[in-house]
């Protein structure tokens, strides 16, 4: 229920600013204000508006709409005036083009911008969860542990087994 949390509703990715100034894409919609108030993510990524990054002035609510629309009601003075501050950049590049960072963030293949595509939509006030059970898996990491173990056991008590055999035979010749 925190008004800069959104997740990509379907396909489509969110554009965020790199520190090189080229652009990057992410799906990652745990979003924040920095110092400087603007909209970034967790991980200090500028995000991208339709205008250049959306500055969030002090002492407004905020809120995100499904097409993403950052729009502010300031706390104080009139309360039922409300300010588009800009618009979240959302794109659906073809999955097969983008390549994974060693930030974490996606990249065109060959460098480039993606236009902006107006059929992604934002499900606002969500996070988009992991597609991993942390149980299930440590289980399965166990399982497999001991498995392995089992298997070691196995091939040295053959190889204990084998050498007996060889001792056995030498004695006998």
């Amino acid at each position: 229920d925190n008004p800069f949390d959104v997740a990509v509703d379907g396909q489509g990715w969110i554009a965020v600013q790199t520190p090189d100034g080229g652009e990057a894409y992410t799906r990652a919609g745990a979003l924040e204000i920095n110092v400087n108030g603007v909209l970034q993510t967790k991980s200090g990524y500028i995000v991208a508006g339709d205008g250049g990054p959306i500055s969030i002035p002090p002492d407004n609510n905020v809120s995100i709409g499904g097409d993403g629309t950052v729009s502010a009601i300031p706390t104080y003075g009139t309360p039922n005036m409300v300010n588009v501050l800009g618009r979240i950049k959302l794109t659906n590049p073809p999955e097969t083009e983008l390549i994974r960072g060693e930030d974490g963030l996606f990249r065109l293949r060959g460098g480039g911008i993606v236009p902006a595509d107006e059929n992604v939509r934002l499900a606002s006030g969500n996070l988009e969860g992991s597609n991993v059970n942390a149980a299930e898996a440590m289980v399965n990491l166990i399982s497999l542990s001991r498995q392995f173990e089992m298997q070691i056991k196995l091939l040295q008590t053959a190889d204990q087994n084998a050498r007996q055999a060889d001792q056995l035979l030498a004695l006998s010749s």
